[in-house]
């Protein structure tokens, strides 16, 4: 089969950008595969792709390109077509409408993948008859307005299949979006194993990794290592990664004593590399679509302690078997009995971290991109005719009873085991 990925920017750091990159590598394996990236603003990815993908852009937003795009009059005119409510739609413009949909009424693939809601958009709207189109969620259902959804709720019955990261949000689009006949599954994102051994976990370090952004909480994490320092002074705390909130994390280690204790170590790629110096891994997040630094942390061997946020950790983690889950409304002494008991315990730490690594190889890229298989060729067996409009929905119906004898819902799937 031919794959095509249609993504933001393919050429910048990112979640989606990371897990885009895993699982077409290993559809790579047997596919002929191209990731489309809306934007380029440098001249090769940040994270190398697999060199038997194709990837390309539409627009070149580089200053010093010959094919530059920057001074496009189309640049400074506002998107029709990319919806109004996305997040990033001061980032689109009449000119990204124009080659979105250029692209898409000219695609040879026989699937096409959209990888956030506005391109979703784009492509249940806008792509030619015959390929497959499928809309992937990389938040989440509740991160969006209600302007937004109306707009989702407009465009996604056109699409073919929908995916979300986790089964919780898979329950929250089949049961809060009128998609009549689309059927949803969730398909966690693909985690490669690390070429680097796992963890020894004898070293009295504490890893934590993710943008310095208020929804990750680190203000609690700092907080709740004050409270680790004074029992255990001989344990410290890293924290990888940039963002808006380093200067107010710097003045509150400053403030509570702990600038031996807790160290800010910027950005870091790979980040495996990092993992593995450490013994335990700490999530404090409100929010996780998914949990990418938990099962990239887990495939190093590192057992974590994380906040049962929504939506991804409770699927991944295995309250007191890999890791442990704190309340997300939690203190930071709650916090810090978690890290605790497993800092206080070689033993347990031990049997957690051998489990980590057990129950992390389900998001092994090879085992997700098996399901994406099954889910191509389950819904291109089912298509048939593609009446107009909403006339398609008794079509869509029929597929998704045939899809669910294919891909049926795995009813006792627990922890992480994505549907």
């Amino acid at each position: 089969m031919q794959l095509s990925f249609l993504i933001h920017n393919g050429y910048a750091i990112g979640g989606t950008v990371r897990t885009t990159y895993n699982l077409a590598a290993q559809l790579a394996e047997h596919h002929d595969v191209e990731v489309v990236s809306v934007f380029r603003h440098r001249d090769t990815p940040a994270l190398t792709p697999d060199p038997r993908i194709r990837v390309r852009h539409l627009v070149d937003l580089r200053t010093d390109s010959l094919g530059s795009d920057r001074a496009h009059p189309l640049l400074k005119r506002p998107a029709a077509d990319f919806p109004r409510a996305e997040v990033r739609y001061a980032r689109y413009s009449a000119l990204t409408d124009e080659r979105i949909n250029a692209y898409l009424a000219g695609v040879t693939s026989d699937v096409v993948i959209g990888t956030r809601p506005g391109l979703n958009v784009h492509l249940a709207r806008r792509t030619r008859p015959g390929p497959v189109r499928i809309g992937q969620e990389h938040l989440t259902l509740s991160a969006h307005d209600q302007e937004l959804r109306g707009e989702l709720e407009a465009a996604y019955p056109l699409l073919d299949g929908f995916t979300t990261t986790t089964e919780a949000d898979a329950r929250a689009y089949r049961a809060g979006m009128n998609l009549p006949g689309v059927p949803v599954w969730s398909m966690a994102n693909p985690v490669p194993a690390p070429a680097l051994p796992p963890v020894a976990g004898d070293s009295k370090w504490v890893v934590a990794a993710g943008r310095l952004a208020g929804v990750k909480r680190y203000d609690l994490l700092v907080r709740a290592f004050a409270r680790v320092r004074a029992e255990r002074p001989d344990w410290r705390l890293r924290i990888y990664g940039s963002g808006k909130q380093e200067n107010k994390l710097r003045r509150l280690i400053h403030e509570l004593g702990l600038y031996n204790h807790v160290f800010l170590m910027g950005p870091a790629h790979p980040i495996e590399a990092e993992w593995v110096k450490g013994s335990i891994a700490a999530v404090t997040s409100s929010l996780e679509s998914f949990g990418m630094t938990i099962v990239e942390a887990m495939r190093c061997g590192l057992p974590v302690v994380s906040s049962d946020a929504p939506h991804g950790p409770a699927e991944i983690i295995d309250d007191g078997v890999n890791g442990r889950l704190v309340p997300v409304d939690a203190g930071p002494e709650t916090f810090a009995a978690g890290l605790l008991q497993l800092i206080n315990d070689d033993e347990l730490r031990a049997r957690m971290s051998a489990a980590a690594l057990r129950s992390s190889a389900r998001y092994d890229p090879a085992a997700i991109a098996e399901r994406y298989e099954s889910l191509f060729t389950s819904l291109r067996a089912a298509r048939g005719p593609r009446p107009a409009g909403l006339l398609r929905g008794a079509v869509h119906r029929g597929r998704a009873r045939l899809l669910g004898s294919v891909l049926a819902p795995r009813a006792a799937v627990k922890k992480g085991r994505p549907e």
